[in-house]
């Protein structure tokens, strides 16, 4: 890349106990074919010896910069982060995923040509041997430029709006930090933050839906940069959260008082609403995390399905956009059929375990 077109990007990797994944990791970003980036590395508390390897890094590569912290989880590290960049650009990656080795200069390029505020890429679900790609919008690339195509990106992150629903499945594939390019500027002069895991259950979306709200100019990438190791995540499939309804509950009233505050049009609404349904399923996931016998995952199931919150947004649930195999199971949350959304949730229980 010219000189002229090459900022400097701001990598930023929380690290905490990963440290057989770690290494992986780094020498991604430290052989990127993009030089002038910094790396910026949070241990925030590790116990095993990842503050050892990125101290062997850091003492080969002088891009590197090491923090330590005491543990407050992955949003803190973030944001603490967030003091030492002096990139033009910020990147996200979790210490225990990896980029191919052109995603740096590949975003840069496109950001500096297209003077984009975000460009994004699709990403490769990585279980041990074997990978699932994730394509967010397809095969081709598509800068968002106008205003109503802004906002269809930005209306992404509160949930699915009409043929959205067409594929429920990908409602959150595109809500993920990692997997982007931001222009630093955006989250730093408008102090905007992770909120905590602890607080919301998940803080990308959110992260996201206050970011794009500033977003004038977007490129979507078809390339799969990212690798996600889904076998070192915890997953709703196979541990109990018992937090979970609660965090998400905040999260949605967070989502809600947004939209609000900013006079969103009614379309980021009914897509919050779309995601308070969709989550009927997480939550349900969850209840099957173990620990829980089948008396008290049905009344949880009833419970979550037959609260006004649920009740509300379920009623107002399109199904004529969802595929065949999706009707029944949110036909059965908008009737208030908890025996149903419970054969469902065993059913795709099942199948997640199978694969």
């Amino acid at each position: 890349m010219d000189s002229k077109l090459s900022p400097k990007i701001s990598v930023i990797i929380p690290v905490y106990n990963i440290s057989d994944y770690l290494k992986q990791c780094l020498d991604s970003v430290v052989n990127q074919t993009y030089q002038n980036i910094e790396i910026i590395c949070i241990n925030d508390g590790s116990t095993d010896n990842s503050l050892e390897i990125l101290e062997q890094y850091a003492n080969k590569d002088k891009r590197i910069k090491v923090v330590s912290k005491r543990n407050g989880g992955l949003s803190a590290a973030r944001n603490t982060a967030h003091r030492y960049v002096t990139g033009k650009y910020i990147m996200y990656l979790d210490g225990d995923d990896w980029i191919d080795i052109n995603t740096c200069e590949t975003a840069a390029f496109k950001a500096e040509k297209e003077k984009a505020d975000v460009v994004f890429w699709n990403y490769v679900r990585e279980f041990g041997a074997v990978s699932k790609p994730q394509t967010i919008y397809g095969e081709k690339e598509i800068v968002f430029a106008t205003a109503p195509s802004i906002q269809r990106v930005h209306r992404r992150f509160a949930g699915l709006y009409e043929n959205e629903l067409r594929c429920p499945e990908k409602a959150d594939s595109i809500v993920t930090a990692w997997g982007k390019l931001y222009r630093s500027e955006i989250i730093l002069q408008n102090n905007i933050t992770f909120v905590d895991t602890k607080i919301i259950g998940t803080e990308d979306a959110l992260f996201n839906l206050y970011v794009f709200g500033y977003v004038k100019k977007a490129v979507y990438l078809p390339e799969f940069f990212n690798h996600y190791r889904k076998n070192n995540k915890s997953s709703l499939t196979n541990s109990y959260k018992s937090k979970l309804k609660e965090q998400w509950d905040v999260l949605h009233r967070y989502m809600r008082e947004y939209i609000s505050r900013n006079e969103l049009d009614d379309s980021f609404n009914t897509a919050l609403d779309n995601r308070i349904s969709l989550s009927i399923i997480g939550l349900g996931l969850n209840v099957f995390g173990g620990g829980i016998n089948a008396s008290s995952k049905k009344a949880e199931i009833k419970s979550v399905i037959s609260s006004e919150k649920y009740r509300s947004a379920s009623r107002k649930l399109k199904l004529k956009y969802f595929p065949l195999h999706w009707k029944p199971f949110f036909f059965f949350a908008k009737h208030n059929f908890a025996y149903g959304v419970y054969l469902m949730l065993e059913c795709i229980t099942f199948l997640y375990n199978s694969r």
